[in-house]
């Protein structure tokens, strides 16, 4: 297995920050059928399911930092990754890029909110063209937005594969051609090639045999050196988290319970949540111990449940707990935590 690079730690609290979540949420609502319509029409009272996956979280990322967002599957990760990235709009809140809300932005000023961030998908088998030669998908987007000229495109292309790892002799080949670990390389050349400053990672090297996970990761670091890239890491792997980002973000069902700088989080964790996830990983300075999970099943978001959404698997829950949704205050300089119990009673 190849050896995982120590990544450098900077210290970025008194930036600005390049992207601000603020009371951002977002729900998901089934469409009604023609029967339903009909029936809502005739005053019947039609039950629509909606999915309440991200619930106003705030959250800024600050340029050069490498900021964790960690959490069980279905929890939201990857929607509001899709919200910081601009993909998709948010219900709720808004998503500032610079100080500057997403919405308001327009023409140039749009057209550059989105170059400058990128996102690289979970699966490198899915989130490439099948029809496209690597050349096409990786030398498109600059051509289109005019960030080379129609003659500079192929060596243009060959850069950035190298700056990926790749081969530019392979340009030619098409996504089936390739190994999952090349794929993603051909994933991040393409996200680059638009010149970001910022990139999305969800669940990146998840897909990945853990040799290239390694390979990958040290990848990341090494673009980040070069290049002064700002990531949002998305990844339920905690160890992947604990060694790559500066600031964790732990989400529950759609909201965030904790946030830190990475060394306090793994070592002075303060959310029962957060405790639970880490009591159970795997160390090898434990032995002789049998490990689980999360006591109970994580609730569903078409209904999540009253006052502080983990009150349901909570060993430590009250009946404040059942009814009022805590607020994620500051339990030390840096350090902030949702849960009732670091209140004074």
């Amino acid at each position: 297995m190849s050896e995982v690079l120590t990544p450098p730690r900077v210290a970025a609290q008194d930036a600005a920050p390049i992207i601000e979540l603020r009371g951002v949420a977002k729900r998901f609502a089934d469409r009604l059928d023609v029967a339903a319509k009909l029936a809502r029409r005739l005053g019947v009272r039609v039950r629509q399911d909606v999915v309440h996956a991200v619930d106003g979280v705030d959250l800024a990322i600050r340029r050069g930092e490498v900021v964790g967002l960690v959490g069980e599957s279905g929890c939201g990760k990857s929607t509001l990754g899709r919200m910081v990235a601009g993909i998709m709009p948010p219900s709720d809140g808004a998503v500032l890029w610079r100080g500057r809300d997403l919405r308001s932005l327009s023409g140039a000023e749009a057209r550059e909110a989105k170059l400058r961030t990128q996102m690289i998908f979970q699966d490198p088998y899915a989130s490439l063209n099948p029809r496209l030669r690597v050349q096409d998908i990786v030398g498109e987007a600059p051509r289109v937005h005019g960030l080379v000229g129609r003659g500079e495109v192929e060596g243009y292309v060959d850069g950035q594969l190298r700056r990926a790892g790749l081969d530019p002799a392979l340009k030619r080949r098409y996504p089936h051609q390739f190994s999952g670990g090349q794929r993603q390389r051909i994933g991040i050349a393409r996200a680059l090639a638009v010149q970001p400053d910022f990139l999305v990672c969800d669940e990146a090297v998840a897909a990945l045999d853990v040799s290239i996970q390694a390979q990958i990761l040290n990848l990341f670091m090494k673009l980040r050196r070069e290049l002064d890239l700002t990531y949002l890491f998305i990844s339920h792997d905690l160890g992947v988290v604990e060694h790559l980002s500066d600031r964790v973000v732990i989400m529950y069902l759609g909201r965030v319970v904790e946030e830190a700088s990475a060394e306090a989080v793994f070592r002075r964790p303060n959310h029962p949540y957060t405790r639970a996830l880490l009591a159970e990983v795997p160390r090898i300075e434990v032995r002789k111990r049998a490990f689980a999970g999360v006591k109970g099943e994580i609730p569903s978001p078409l209904n999540p449940p009253g006052g502080c959404h983990f009150h349901p698997r909570c060993p430590h829950a009250f009946a404040r707990c059942r009814l009022e949704r805590p607020v994620l205050r500051e339990v030390a300089p840096g350090h902030r935590s949702a849960c009732h119990l670091n209140e004074a009673t």
